[in-house]
């Protein structure tokens, strides 16, 4: 890993670019990020910018969609190698694994779930799925983590389950629309279950209740989810707290409206209105954070992006033993100039303690002992 007083920093230009991105194709995003600090705005922006162009690139290159996918693991060599394409979201993104230590199998997770996209994958098992949606979301989850210096496995897990928990109400709004693309990523066993032959479907995607049935299944599913997540928030620096809340409650509301809608994601898309999602935001900044009381085992799913982040390093730059050598040096002098501009204190005085070497060590522990602690 680079080390962090060599990481760059992402420019003003590209940084309006990616806001930009987001305000036309990440509404949802968008609207949460502005309860986020700006420390954590600007590369989060950063982050989901080259997530939502590396998701367009695929859908968009529908003669070649392979080739998509090799130029995209071409694009993340060169952000990792500190050379990005001459793109503002490449160049952003690149400053950005740089700067916060991001393991490159989180991304590549990423471009891997856009390759079963391609592959036309078919997810038997609400297991199936969820091993899919960890790969799209809740990589993008773990990632956040590491934006608000977060990398504790627990706190990564609920980030996870937050991102899993976002597909699946992505997916229970989209299933008209991915049908007609030829997707189908309700789970097949539930399909089945349902007297609801999945091929037979697929070729002629009409609504019925048995199929609203699966999808409020799948709605159970994410609830599920997010509720695990909720725990993971109450674990967050205490100013994104309010940024992350919106984008669960953002998100979740979109499985509320595909239920206004009788589960019923077919006939046309379920859309939270505007004045619907200024009052969702509104809630986000009173809700409690659910407390950790017993933790929850983490999703068998997302469990190799867990060990991705407890696997990694993190390289400083170390002070030069002469810097520090100087540095006791020049403290040292500074002592010994005040001790000389200061009245004489004997050791009975009221002010000696508080004016002298001696004086800045706690009760108990030797001078020799303190200096020790302020070389390291």
């Amino acid at each position: 890993m680079p080390a962090l007083s060599k990481s760059p920093s992402i420019t003003r230009e590209d940084l309006a670019v990616c806001r930009a991105l987001l305000r036309g194709g990440s509404r949802t995003f968008f609207a949460a990020s502005l309860l986020l600090p700006a420390r954590m705005r600007d590369p989060a922006s950063a982050l989901y910018a080259f997530c939502r162009l590396a998701d367009d690139a695929v859908d968009l290159d529908a003669t070649s969609p392979t080739a998509a996918i090799g130029r995209l693991r071409e694009r993340l060599d060169r952000a990792y190698a500190g050379r990005p394409l001459p793109v503002p979201a490449d160049r952003a993104f690149a400053a950005t694994v740089s700067r916060f230590h991001i393991p490159r199998t989180l991304p590549e997770a990423l471009i891997e779930g856009f390759e079963w996209d391609v592959a036309g994958r078919r997810y038997e098992t609400i297991s199936d799925l969820n091993t899919y949606g960890a790969r799209v979301a809740g990589s993008v989850g773990a990632m956040m983590t590491l934006l608000m210096g977060r990398d504790s496995p627990v706190v990564v897990a609920r980030a996870c389950e937050l991102g899993m928990a976002m597909q699946l109400s992505n997916i229970a709004r989209d299933v008209g629309e991915d049908a007609k693309v030829g997707r189908l990523y309700l789970p097949r066993q539930w399909l089945r279950e349902a007297g609801i032959d999945p091929d037979a479907w697929l070729a002629q995607p009409v609504f019925t209740p048995a199929l609203g049935g699966v999808v409020r299944r799948l709605l159970d599913e994410a609830d599920r989810l997010y509720a695990l997540s909720s725990t993971g928030i109450a674990e967050l620096p205490l100013r994104c707290r309010p940024g992350i809340r919106a984008a669960r409650f953002l998100y979740a509301e979109i499985g509320h409206q595909v239920e206004r809608c009788a589960f019923d994601s077919v006939s046309g898309r379920a859309v939270v209105p505007p004045l619907r999602k200024a009052q969702v935001l509104i809630r986000s900044l009173t809700a409690r954070d659910t407390l950790r009381g017993t933790t929850p085992a983490v999703q068998a799913e997302a469990g190799f992006l867990i060990d991705a982040l407890s696997s990694r390093q993190i390289v400083r730059s170390p002070q030069p033993v002469g810097g520090r050598i100087a540095w006791l040096v020049d403290l040292f002098e500074r002592l010994e100039r005040q001790d000389r501009l200061r009245p004489s204190q004997m050791p009975g005085d009221a002010g000696y303690r508080s004016r002298s070497l001696r004086g800045r060590c706690s009760q108990g522990v030797r001078p020799a002992a303190q200096l020790r602690k302020l070389e390291c």
